[in-house]
């Protein structure tokens, strides 16, 4: 089946039509309600790669793919709650332990939503927060910068570095509890909506039936650094958004170049071998960042002095692509669009 006649990605374009996009811009000033979160679960679309023996859909990645675009486009901020979920799915689909049987199904048929906090296993070897094995558990201590969907979401998925260097996995309540502590909302430059805070971990024990993943750090970060090397697909939705905006004459050659880009970022992301053509990929992933920059600034000029309004759906997507072009940013994708920015 062909990704746009999906039911799924037919369902993401009706949510986005009917209540994401009319509501985007109220959202982005008072938060994603709870209202928004309910009807992301009610849709489907947190089980659009889950396995359908457990309630998801089984659907292929060109089918998330296109949702993403489809809700980062009409609210960014929903979006970024939602798409946190997607990670702790395929993280228990592929996990053999316990956990699996216990969360797999709700997260799959959308009667949990999930975050995740474990971006800072990315500093390694500085390790912001650290597992330790305590009385049939784990204790965690430490401190998690960014946490999205604070209040929103059910469960966490929380990594800490083991002593011996391992990604340690497991699933918590979202929810101040003994050892774990959430600061008050961080207000962003953009999508401060999605609720987004640090945590501080004074001893959190989760049991051992929580974890579902422990893995030497390093072969973590192999897989991590395959994902982080590609275009991310709110990069495509958010720039057609802005060329919404904008009369033909304008957004014919942008959407031309969008679709270029698009094209061969997906081809890639679709490449059987994901830790090759590491420089096309970042260099493909800094061409995305640079046509959508040009769409959004292309929409605020549109949109003249009235752009300048928080009431302005121009305004709002022009810092969205800003918070996008830090979103799941690692040493090396900044030093590769920095070398684009300068032209080396």
């Amino acid at each position: 089946m062909n990704a746009d006649a999906h039911p799924l990605v037919v369902r993401a374009r009706e949510l986005a039509a009917d209540l994401l996009l009319p509501e985007a811009e109220r959202v982005d000033q008072e938060g994603v309600p709870a209202g928004h979160v309910e009807a992301v679960k009610r849709s489907g679309l947190l089980g659009v790669v889950a396995p359908v023996e457990y309630g998801g859909s089984g659907a292929p990645a060109a089918v998330l793919r296109e949702t993403a675009e489809i809700l980062s486009g009409a609210c960014c901020s929903t979006w970024f709650v939602q798409t946190q979920h997607h990670t702790p799915v395929q993280t228990l689909a592929r996990s053999g332990l316990p956990v699996r049987e216990r969360l797999l199904g709700p997260l799959a048929r959308g009667e949990l939503l999930s975050g995740v906090a474990y971006a800072h296993l990315r500093s390694f070897p500085r390790v912001p927060v650290r597992a330790r094995r305590r009385h049939g558990g784990w204790r965690f201590e430490g401190t998690v910068p960014w946490y999205t969907g604070w209040g929103l979401n059910d469960v966490m998925l929380l990594a800490g570095v083991t002593d011996a260097d391992e990604a340690l996995f497991a699933f918590a309540e979202a929810r101040d509890q003994p050892g774990l502590t959430a600061s008050p909302p961080v207000r962003l430059a953009a999508l401060t909506a999605a609720r987004t805070v640090s945590l501080e971990l004074d001893g959190l024990w989760l049991p051992d039936d929580a974890v579902a993943l422990r893995t030497p750090h390093a072969r973590w970060a192999a897989g991590d650094r395959a994902r982080t090397l590609n275009a991310t697909p709110a990069v495509f939705g958010v720039a057609e958004a802005a060329l919404s905006l904008l009369d033909e004459a304008t957004a014919g050659p942008l959407r031309a170049r969008l679709a270029d880009v698009r094209r061969r970022a997906y081809a890639l992301a679709d490449d059987p071998a994901p830790h090759e053509r590491a420089a096309e990929r970042l260099a493909v992933r800094a061409e995305a960042y640079q046509v959508l920059g040009t769409a959004t600034t292309a929409a605020v000029v549109a949109g003249g002095g009235r752009a300048m309004a928080l009431t302005s759906r121009a305004q709002r997507l022009a810092r969205e692509a800003l918070f996008l072009l830090v979103q799941g940013q690692t040493a090396e994708s900044r030093t590769a669009h920095l070398a684009a920015l300068s032209g080396a």
